[in-house]
C-alpha cells in the first residue's frame, strides 16, 4: 500500500467513523484516545470461519475485549505491524491481557489459507483468531465494518498487493463496538483504550 494511498483511506475512514461518536448515550460515555464509534449502525455481525474451519461469530467471544483488523498475512508493514503491537499491548496488560481477543479477518482469501492464516497467528500470539470467508463472504463482512480493501496489480505478472482500511475495531466485553483505532495511534493509546473497556462495568 503506497502511504499518499493509505493516508487518503485513513482520512476517509475517519471522517466517516467520527460522525458516529453522537450516537453515544450518556451511560456510555467513556473516554477513548481513539475514535469513539459507541452506538454505530455497523459492526454488528461477524460470522466466518477461523483458520481451522470452524465457523465463529462474535457472540463467541462476548466476555472478552476484542480488537477486530482486517488484513492479510503478505502486507509488507501496516498488517504485521499492527498485529506485533497488539500482542506486545496485551502480554503488557498481565492477567488481565487474558480478556483481550485478537481477531485477523483477511481480505485477501485467495492466498491466505488456512495453514498459513495459523503460521501467520502463531508469529504474534498463538491466542490470536484468524477469519478466512470466500470472497464473496469477505465482501459481506467488509461491508459490514465499512472496510475497503482493493486488489492493486504488482509489478510482475500475477503478483498482486491490497490496498485495506488500516485501522482495528475494539468491542467492549458485552459484545458492543465501541473505538476505531486509526494505524499508527501507538501502543499507549491502545493500552489505555483497551484498560478502559476492561475496566469498565458491565452494562
Amino acid at each position: 500500500m503506497t502511504l499518499n494511498r493509505r493516508h487518503l483511506l485513513l482520512a476517509a475512514g475517519a471522517a466517516t467513523l467520527a460522525g458516529c461518536d453522537r450516537a453515544a448515550t450518556p451511560a456510555d460515555k467513556l473516554q477513548f484516545k481513539g475514535v469513539d464509534i459507541t452506538g454505530a449502525d455497523y459492526g454488528r455481525t461477524l460470522s466466518l470461519p477461523d483458520q481451522d474451519g470452524k465457523l465463529r461469530t462474535l457472540a463467541d467471544f462476548k466476555g472478552k475485549v476484542l480488537v477486530i483488523f482486517f488484513g492479510y498475512t503478505q502486507c509488507p508493514d501496516v498488517c504485521p505491524t499492527t498485529m506485533a503491537e497488539l500482542a506486545q499491548v496485551k502480554k503488557s496488560l498481565g492477567p488481565e491481557g487474558d480478556k483481550v481477543q485478537g481477531i485477523f479477518v483477511s481480505v485477501d482469501p485467495e492466498r491466505d489459507t488456512p495453514q498459513l492464516l495459523k503460521a501467520y497467528m502463531a508469529n504474534f500470539d498463538p491466542s490470536f483468531v484468524a477469519l478466512r470467508g470466500t470472497p464473496e463472504q469477505t465482501a459481506a463482512a467488509a461491508k459490514e465494518f465499512k472496510v475497503f480493501y482493493a486488489k492493486v496489480p504488482g509489478k510482475t505478472e500475477g503478483s498482486y498487493t491490497m490496498d485495506h482500511t488500516a485501522g482495528s475495531y475494539l468491542f467492549d466485553a458485552q459484545g458492543r463496538l465501541r473505538v476505531f483505532v486509526r494505524y499508527n495511534s501507538g501502543a499507549e493509546a491502545l493500552t489505555a483504550d483497551l484498560k478502559t473497556l476492561l475496566g469498565a462495568a458491565p452494562g
